[in-house]
């Protein structure tokens, strides 16, 4: 329940480390990688959420770069994860108007997730509800150096200042603004190569709750915790 005596303050952009899956798999002394297919709940738990506060971007940190030297049969799973996902919820998605985006390097990843991913981001280009992002293959140290590198091809057509505002224009992220809450379950304390560029101001909210078990009132609790926070800035 939300105290009555605490005015919630909603977020512009949340961004979520979605972690503790397999920590959820060993507690409840199951086999395979059912945490993972669990978490998919909290994923939903956090679009009901989102909109209940009228947030308007939320990314979900869903497979990062690193993630590609966990054992096959996982990294299998969780491509099968996303492909059922993005199957069976689009219909789900484009009755509540949410407009689905993905960051991330593509490259690497399944061209048949791809090409869906494509699709659907066109299909919903136009909603006018929740910015759903799903970083893929999301590395934010190599999506700095990515920048780089456009910018210095771009250097030779076109001289450029160059400040934050042109290494923003040429991250993954363009035209997303930066994030105003980041929350990271399993009591884990780590930012985990995440968004490193945009978290600059962000507010950091830890919870001991494994991703599995994360609820309404977990995203709550988070607003709770950023509603007290006092943004400066920097400045006094």
């Amino acid at each position: 329940m939300v105290n009555s005596k605490l005015k919630l303050i909603s977020p512009k952009h949340v961004a979520i480390i979605m972690d503790g899956n397999n920590r959820w798999t060993k507690k409840h002394k199951l086999r395979g990688y059912i945490g993972h297919e669990k978490g998919i709940d909290s994923i939903q738990h956090c679009i009901d959420t989102a909109k209940l506060f009228n947030i308007k971007y939320l990314t979900l940190f869903s497979f990062s770069s690193e993630n590609w030297s966990r054992p096959k049969k996982e990294v299998t799973f969780l491509m099968n994860l996303m492909r059922k996902y993005l199957s069976n919820k689009i219909n789900d998605l484009m009755k509540d108007k949410i407009l689905v985006r993905m960051i991330g390097d593509k490259s690497k990843l399944p061209k048949d997730i791809v090409k869906k991913i494509d699709y659907y981001e066109k299909l919903t280009s136009k909603n006018k509800g929740l910015n759903l992002i799903f970083a893929l293959n999301y590395g934010a140290r190599n999506e700095i150096i990515y920048a780089i590198k456009r910018i210095l091809k771009n250097f030779k057509k076109k001289k450029e200042n160059i400040n934050e505002k042109l290494i923003s224009s040429n991250l993954f992220t363009k035209n997303i603004p930066d994030p105003d809450l980041l929350i990271r379950t399993s009591g884990e304390k780590r930012i985990s190569n995440f968004l490193l560029w945009q978290i600059a101001y962000t507010e950091l909210v830890f919870l001991k709750v494994l991703w599995p078990d994360f609820k309404k009132k977990h995203f709550i609790e988070a607003l709770k915790q950023y509603s007290k926070r006092v943004r400066r800035y920097g400045s006094r």
